[in-house]
């Protein structure tokens, strides 16, 4: 997992700015645009609506949490373990917690 934080212009509402975002933060937000036939821009003018004081890197990462639970409650993939899938060192602590 990269922690790098990347920045690209995005145009809310008409007007240009940057978001600084983690490479899978922009990824996230690449692959929920594609779902939802939208663009970048669109997304993220939709998320400044709703933002509520937040600040605007913050709201754009609270929906990407957001987006991916709900995904995750309306289809059941949510079980134990996956975490490993991502975290290979939880998948050794796991096993090596099964043996002792």
């Amino acid at each position: 997992m990269k922690t790098k934080l990347i920045s690209k212009n995005v145009t809310i509402h008409g007007r240009r700015t940057s978001l600084r975002l983690e490479q899978a933060s922009w990824e996230a937000i690449l692959d929920i645009c594609e779902c939802e036939g939208l663009t970048v821009h669109e997304l993220c003018s939709m998320i400044e609506n709703r933002c509520e004081g937040a600040s605007r890197t913050s709201a754009v990462r609270a929906f990407i949490v957001t987006y991916f639970r709900s995904v995750v409650a309306e289809y059941g993939a949510l079980q134990r373990g996956f975490a490993s899938v991502i975290l290979p060192e939880l998948a050794a602590r796991n096993s090596k917690a099964r043996r002792g």
